[in-house]
C-alpha cells in the first residue's frame, strides 16, 4: 500500500490541539465524538496510512485527564434500533462500547439515556444498567428543540434534564449511532455547570469533511458518497467566511443548525465563544496529509466502491435509487466514471470471454490478475490463489491445492452442512493452504504475500456473501461488485 498520511504526526498533533480546547475553556470540556472510534475503515481508505484506531490511540494519551459518558437515546431502545455493521442493537452496544473502553483504561463514568418520555422499555434498561453498578441518567424531550431556545435554556428545559456528574478536564460524549442526542447532552451539562458556577466549554470532534481541504477535493466527495444515504452535503461555511474571510468546508446540518446553537449559547452565557460551525470543531487530519495524490487516487477508488454497494443494496432489496443517483452525481464532480477503475474492465472482459462469473485485482504495482468460477473454486477464491501465486513468482499452471483436498471438502459442505454451492470460498481456501503450507514450500510462499495484497482493488461480476467480503476486507482489499446475484 502507498501511505499518504503521517499517522504518527496525526497522534501528536491532534491531541495537543485538543489539550488547548480544553485549556481555552478553564480546564472542562465536553468533547462530542462523531464517527466511528475503534473501526474507522472509511478513513483507513481515503486515508491511506490512517490506523482504524488512530482516534482511540490518540484520545489514549488523554485517558488520565478524560472521562467518557455514553448516550443513548429512549427512541432507539424503543424501536429496538440495530447497527448495521455490527447486527447489534444500540441498547448491546452500549455495553460494547463500555467495555471496549475499560479494556483501554478510560474511565466511563456513565450513561445518559435521552428523548425520554416515559417509555417502558428505557425504564427496563435503565433498571438493568444500575444493577450492573452503572451509573445512569435521564435527559428528557424537550418541546420545540432546537428552535424553542427561551424554554430549551431554561428550568424547564435543560435546566430538568439530570445533571451528569463529572470529575474530569475532558468529557468525551459518544454513542452507537447518530441521532442519539450527543449534542444535546453537551449543551444541557453547559447550561447545568453554569448554573452551579462551573464555566465549561464544547468542542466537536468529527474527522469529515475534512474543512481545511477544498469543497471538491476527492477526499471531502468521498464522505458524501459515504453518507448518501444521509443526504449530507458539504458546503462552504458561510459563517466562518464572514467571520475570518477564509474558506472552511462544513457540511449541511452543522451550517443549517449554528443559528441555534448561537442563541442556545447567547442564553446560557450571554455570548457565544464561536464565530461558526468549523470553529466548534478540533480536527486536525487535513494537516497530517502527507502526500495528496496518494488520497485522492484512493479516494476516487472510494468513491466507485461506494457506488457499487448502493447497488448491491438495491439489488438485495434494502437499498435506495435516491443514493445509487447522488452518488452517479458525486462522479461527475470528482470527475470520474466506473472505467476509472481498472479491475472492472477487466473482470467483465473475463466474464464474457468464458461466459462464467469472473473476478480481477490490480496489484501494487498495476499488474491485473484475473480469475474465474470454476467447478471447485468460486471467482473470489480463484483470484486469492492466483495473485499470491502471481506475487511468489509461483507458475500459474501449479495447482497449489489439489484436487483430492478440495474435493472432501465439498463432500463436508454439501452432504453434511447441507450447502447448495459446493465451490470454496476464500476463507477455506486460505485454511486448506495454511495446513498444506507445513510440508509445501509453495503453499507457504504463497501465503506470505497475502499483506501484499493491502490496499490493492478488485472486482467482482457477482455479488460475494458475507465471509467472502469479510476477509477481503480483513486483507484491505477494496472490493466492488456488479449486483448481479450468484448463479
Amino acid at each position: 500500500m502507498k501511505y499518504g498520511f503521517d499517522n504518527d504526526k496525526y497522534l501528536k498533533i491532534q491531541s495537543e490541539h485538543i489539550k488547548e480546547r480544553i485549556a481555552q475553556f478553564g480546564n472542562k470540556l465536553y468533547l462530542e465524538l462523531g464517527g466511528k472510534l475503534f473501526d474507522d475503515h472509511h478513513a483507513s481508505r481515503v486515508l491511506p496510512g490512517f490506523q482504524p484506531d488512530s482516534k482511540l490511540r490518540m484520545l489514549s494519551q488523554l485517558s488520565d485527564h478524560a472521562e467518557i459518558v455514553i448516550v443513548i437515546s429512549a427512541l432507539d431502545i424503543e424501536k429496538n434500533k440495530v447497527r448495521s455493521d455490527l447486527g447489534i442493537t444500540y441498547d448491546m452496544d452500549v455495553l460494547r462500547l463500555r467495555e471496549e473502553f475499560q479494556k483501554r483504561d478510560f474511565l466511563v463514568s456513565s450513561v445518559v439515556i435521552t428523548h425520554y418520555n416515559g417509555q417502558s422499555s428505557a425504564d427496563a434498561f435503565r433498571q438493568r444498567l444500575e444493577r450492573m453498578g452503572i451509573t445512569t441518567y435521564i435527559h428528557y424531550t424537550i418541546d420545540g428543540y432546537p428552535t424553542n431556545v427561551d424554554l430549551i435554556a431554561s428550568d424547564e428545559g435543560f435546566g430538568k434534564n439530570d445533571y451528569v456528574e463529572t470529575t474530569r478536564p475532558l468529557v468525551i460524549v459518544t454513542a452507537p449511532g447518530p441521532g442519539s442526542g450527543k449534542m444535546a447532552v453537551c449543551l444541557s451539562q453547559l447550561y447545568n455547570e453554569h448554573k452551579r458556577g462551573i464555566e465549561a466549554g464544547y468542542a466537536k470532534f468529527e474527522t469529515f469533511p475534512v474543512w481545511s481541504l477544498p469543497l471538491k477535493h476527492p477526499v471531502n466527495i468521498a464522505y458524501e458518497a459515504a453518507t448518501a444515504d444521509l443526504n449530507d452535503v458539504n458546503m462552504i461555511d458561510p459563517f466562518h467566511l464572514e467571520a475570518y474571510g477564509k474558506t472552511a468546508i462544513n457540511y449541511n446540518r452543522d451550517i443549517e443548525i449554528f443559528p441555534v446553537l448561537n442563541s442556545i449559547f447567547e442564553g446560557i452565557y450571554g455570548e457565544n465563544p464561536y464565530k461558526s460551525p468549523t470553529d466548534m470543531g478540533v480536527n486536525m487530519v487535513g494537516f497530517c496529509i502527507n502526500d495528496d495524490d496518494v488520497c485522492k487516487e484512493a479516494s476516487r477508488q472510494e468513491i466507485i466502491r461506494r457506488y457499487y454497494t448502493a447497488l448491491n443494496h438495491m439489488a438485495q432489496g434494502d437499498g435506495n435509487e435516491a443514493e445509487v443517483n447522488k452518488i452517479a452525481l458525486l462522479f461527475k464532480q470528482a470527475k470520474i466514471t466506473t472505467g476509472y477503475r481498472r479491475p472492472i474492465a477487466a473482470a467483465k472482459a473475463r466474464a464474457e470471454e468464458c461466459g462464467k462469473p469472473s473476478s480481477a485485482i490490480e496489484l501494487a504495482d498495476g499488474t491485473i490478475i484475473t480469475a474465474k468460477t470454476s467447478d471447485l473454486l468460486g471467482p473470489s477464491a480463484a483470484l486469492i490463489l492466483n495473485a499470491i501465486k502471481h506475487l511468489a513468482g509461483i507458475d500459474h499452471s501449479v495447482k497449489l491445492i489439489p484436487q483430492s483436498l478440495i474435493e472432501p471438502i465439498q463432500h463436508t459442505k454439501t452432504h453434511y452442512l447441507r450447502s447448495k454451492n459446493p465451490r470454496l470460498h476464500t476463507d477455506e481456501v486460505l485454511v486448506a493452504l495454511s495446513v498444506l503450507s507445513q510440508h509445501d514450500d509453495n503453499c507457504r510462499r504463497a501465503l506470505e504475500k497475502l499483506p501484499e495484497l493491502n490496499g490493492c482493488q478488485m472486482h467482482s461480476t457477482v455479488m460475494l456473501g458475507e465471509v467472502d467480503h469479510k476477509i477481503f476486507k480483513k486483507l484491505g482489499v477494496g472490493l466492488t461488485c456488479d449486483p448481479v446475484r450468484k448463479r
